[in-house]
């Protein structure tokens, strides 16, 4: 099967909840104002309550109680509220292509992980918006999911490969393409910002790693998710490509933090979410 063709079925078994349309319509909307977004998100009483313990949670560390939409949207800005609604949304997409050869509480934890310590590492970087690297964190492995799910016996070959390689070098040999060049297509066919799905789709890309911060960022937090998760196969992995290393300021203090910053946090936040 092609990667369009997973694409496709992607989009036809999933599509963004309504909220997340008219959410992303009304930050776009130079007319709409503050009070806008929050009447929005406060039709939803269910969705409300979600959001507001993800903006009180250790992902942001206010020092001060979020009692309100409007109070989020004040304090970490539409952008963050609008990634936290579609952390929100990837939880539902996760378990509409759970697939039987995939411990799917497993998957979501080392996706929050992902993003987590993506996060970190834009933070410590300064990089504009370093929350949407939670949010792409979870999403660069949502693929694995289609593909376990529409093609089982194909991924079986996948998982059965004896092979030392990294996971995406073996998903280029087994498919033609990488799990997160084919999660970050389906972002943009979900019309996500570019900001969220160009970054997961070239996350290793590696004529990309020589000047996009971006998808170094990305692909440096799944380099060292692999290697923290699966230390049996992967934990004397190269974090550090030559490309990202001349592209990124990093050395391994932060990543000890950052990798710290994970295992302490993830499964508060997957708690929150799942």
């Amino acid at each position: 099967m092609s990667l369009d063709k997973y694409v496709s079925y992607a989009a036809k078994s999933f599509t963004l909840p309504d909220i997340c349309v008219r959410l992303r319509s009304t930050l776009d909307d130079p007319r709409s104002s503050a009070e806008d977004i929050g009447e929005l998100i406060s039709a939803d009483p269910s969705l409300t309550a979600k959001v507001l313990r993800l903006a009180n949670s250790s992902l942001f560390r206010f020092p001060s109680q979020v009692e309100s939409v409007a109070k989020a949207i004040s304090v970490i800005g539409g952008e963050a509220l609008y990634n936290l609604v579609i952390a929100e949304t990837a939880s539902t997409a996760f378990k509409r292509f759970d697939a039987k050869l995939i411990n799917l509480d497993k998957h979501w934890y080392a996706s929050v992980y992902c993003g987590m310590v993506a996060k970190s590492l834009a933070m410590r970087l300064n990089v504009r918006g370093a929350e949407r690297f939670f949010v792409m964190g979870i999403l660069q492995n949502l693929s694995e999911l289609v593909v376990a799910k529409k093609e089982t016996k194909r991924y079986q070959s996948y998982l059965n490969a004896e092979t030392n390689a990294l996971p995406h070098v073996n998903q280029l040999e087994h498919f033609g393409f990488t799990f997160a060049q084919c999660s970050g297509i389906i972002l943009e066919n979900w019309h996500l910002p570019i900001g969220l799905y160009y970054p997961v789709t070239f996350m290793n890309d590696e004529a990309k790693h020589k000047s996009d911060v971006d998808i170094c960022v990305l692909c440096l937090a799944n380099r060292i998710t692999v290697s923290q998760l699966n230390k049996e196969s992967y934990a004397d992995i190269e974090l550090f490509t030559p490309e990202i290393a001349n592209t990124v300021s990093l050395n391994m203090e932060v990543i000890s933090n950052s990798i710290e910053y994970a295992e302490q946090e993830t499964a508060k936040i997957v708690s929150l979410i799942h």
